[in-house]
C-alpha cells in the first residue's frame, strides 16, 4: 500500500545536484502525480504523462499501479492517510469538529483532487478498497463506540457526518464571483440576471452569498449536527 504523501509537496526533482536522475519509488510517483492533478486537473493524469514528468517510461509505472485506475486508487488512499490522526481526546465531539476542519484544508489545499475524494471510493466495494481509505470510517466508529453509541449508531453518525463534509466542501469549492471587484453583492455573484418573481430568496439572500465564509459554515452545520448527536446520546434514543 502506499506510504503517506504530505498533501503540500511540490513536485519531486527529476534530477540530483550530482546529475544522477533521482530514483524512482512510489512516494516520488505519487507526489509527482498529485502536482500533475493540482495544476491541470484529474483528466490529465494519464501513465504516459507521469512517465514523462519522471524521466522514466510508461511501463516503469506499473510496478507501483497496474493502471490508471490502481494508480487514482493509491492517490487518493495516499492523500486520505493525511487527514486520519489518532484521537487526542476523549471528547468525541471535538475530535469530529477536528476531523472536519482537517477535511476541509485538505479539499481547499487540493481543490481538484475533491472529485476524486467524493466519488472515488463509492465505485468499489467497501472490502476491496484501498485500506488507507477505510481508516477514517475505523477511527470514527471506534471514537464513536467508546463515547456510547452503539454501533449501528455510530455508521448512522459517519455516514451523516461525512455527507456534511462532502456537501460542505462541495459547496464551498462552487462559491464563484462573477466580478470580483464588484461592491454590490448582486453584481458581484451576477444575480442580477435572475427574473426576480422567479428566484425572490435567492436575490434576498445576495449579501449573505456574497460574503461565504467557510470555515463559519462549516461550524454551522457542525453545531446542528454534534448538538442533536449530543442529545440523542444523553436520552438513549
Amino acid at each position: 500500500m502506499p506510504t503517506s504523501v504530505r498533501p503540500t509537496a511540490g513536485k519531486a526533482p527529476k534530477d540530483t545536484r550530482g546529475g544522477r536522475r533521482e530514483p524512482l519509488s512510489l512516494e516520488r510517483v505519487l507526489v509527482t502525480a498529485l502536482d500533475i492533478v493540482d495544476t491541470e486537473g484529474v483528466d490529465a493524469l494519464t501513465m504516459r504523462g507521469l512517465a514523462r514528468e519522471l524521466g522514466c517510461t510508461a511501463m516503469a509505472l506499473y510496478r507501483y499501479a497496474e493502471s490508471r485506475d490502481a494508480l487514482l486508487d493509491c492517490l487518493v488512499e495516499s492523500v486520505m492517510s493525511t487527514m486520519v490522526c489518532t484521537p487526542t481526546t476523549d471528547d468525541w465531539a471535538a475530535e469530529l469538529r477536528c476531523v472536519a476542519h482537517n477535511f476541509r484544508e485538505l479539499a481547499i489545499a487540493h481543490p481538484r483532487m475533491v472529485p476524486l475524494l467524493v466519488t472515488r471510493p463509492l465505485a468499489t466495494p467497501l472490502g476491496l478498497r484501498p485500506p488507507g481509505t477505510l481508516r477514517p470510517l475505523e477511527m470514527l466508529l471506534g471514537l464513536l463506540t467508546s463515547a456510547g453509541f452503539s454501533p449501528a449508531d455510530a455508521l448512522h453518525v459517519y455516514r451523516a457526518f461525512f455527507g456534511l463534509l462532502y456537501g460542505h466542501v462541495l459547496t464551498e469549492l462552487q462559491e464563484v464571483v462573477a466580478d470580483p471587484e464588484e461592491s454590490d453583492a448582486l453584481l458581484r455573484l451576477g444575480l442580477h440576471r435572475l427574473p426576480p418573481r422567479e428566484f425572490p430568496h435567492v436575490r434576498e439572500l445576495a449579501n449573505e452569498l456574497a460574503t461565504y465564509d467557510g470555515v463559519a459554515e462549516l461550524d454551522k452545520g457542525l453545531d446542528m449536527l454534534l448538538t442533536g448527536l449530543q442529545r440523542q446520546l444523553r436520552h438513549g434514543d
